[in-house]
């Protein structure tokens, strides 16, 4: 019988936060560094002349805590 599949979903981490666990939730998701997820948002948020801030701030208050 095949494997059931399961369901990922994204928490902010406890053990990977620097501020929020955002970033360290994200990489765990995809099963990366967290430190490139790091590196990534910064690069994007200058990109953006700050966007991914905001973007921060939304996903910290949406995202829920792992348990």
């Amino acid at each position: 019988m095949p494997k059931k599949h399961e369901i990922k979903k994204l928490y902010r981490s406890k053990k990977n936060r620097m501020i929020a666990g955002v970033c360290g939730g994200i990489a765990d998701y995809f099963d990366v560094d967290p430190t490139l997820i790091r590196l990534l948002w910064v690069f994007g948020s200058l990109l953006s002349l700050g966007a991914g801030i905001l973007v921060y701030i939304i996903a910290w208050i949406i995202v829920p805590e792992e348990k």
